[in-house]
């Protein structure tokens, strides 16, 4: 198995878990929580692939991936319950598959030889597509566009230091590696520390 397939594997088990857990607490039936499951883990994969004409996706391509998001449904299904926190554990949960998902679309990119603005933005679409659309649908307001979080702004961290490695000549699993730090360390600090960008503040018009 190659290295972008385990990341592949990765995003998708781990984003995967994070859409049950929302379904989770939209107390859905079990056709939901796959749904759910489905649509986050291989959301933005199957746009990165697309937007890159890779043929065929690469859940359609090897099937196993849509068995893996099932099966993490199912799982969570049956023990979201034992949970303390189903929040708590979500935007954890969610902040590890993002890292894994950024280095995965990143990885796809650079190993099709595209540029540095693509590497970015396809590091950026994976990681951040399928999380944007499990909220949309279960009529969250999406974690991504969470006022002053750093989300899409870690996406990018990770994908431009993917782009950067690149560049420099250093080794894919160093390259991926240094994506996935990157983006979970800012993702983390945000969540644990307040980590932020300034939000815009409107200001009275003038008379």
């Amino acid at each position: 198995m190659t290295l972008l397939a385990v990341l592949d594997y990765g995003s998708v088990l781990v984003f995967a878990i994070t859409g049950a857990l929302v379904a989770s607490r939209a107390q859905l039936d079990l056709v939901g929580f796959a749904f759910i499951a489905c649509l986050t883990a291989l959301g933005g994969g199957t746009i990165r692939d697309l937007l890159l004409d890779r043929n065929p996706i690469f859940w359609i391509g090897n099937p196993t991936y849509l068995a893996v998001a099932s099966g993490a449904a199912l799982v969570v299904f049956f023990t979201a319950h034992l949970l303390e926190s189903r929040r708590r554990a979500l935007i954890w949960l969610d902040s590890v598959a993002l890292a894994i998902a950024v280095a995965a679309g990143a990885g796809v990119a650079l190993a099709l030889d595209q540029s540095a603005v693509i590497v970015v933005l396809m590091g950026m679409i994976t990681g951040c597509m399928g999380g944007l659309m499990r909220d949309v649908v279960v009529g969250d307001v999406p974690v991504v566009l969470k006022q002053g979080e750093l989300y899409v702004t870690a996406a990018f961290a990770g994908s431009a230091a993917a782009a950067l490695s690149r560049h420099y000549g250093y080794d894919l699993l160093i390259t991926l590696l240094a994506c996935a730090v990157i983006t979970w360390v800012l993702r983390a600090g945000s969540l644990a520390f307040g980590w932020h960008l300034p939000v815009y503040k409107s200001t009275p018009p003038k008379s």
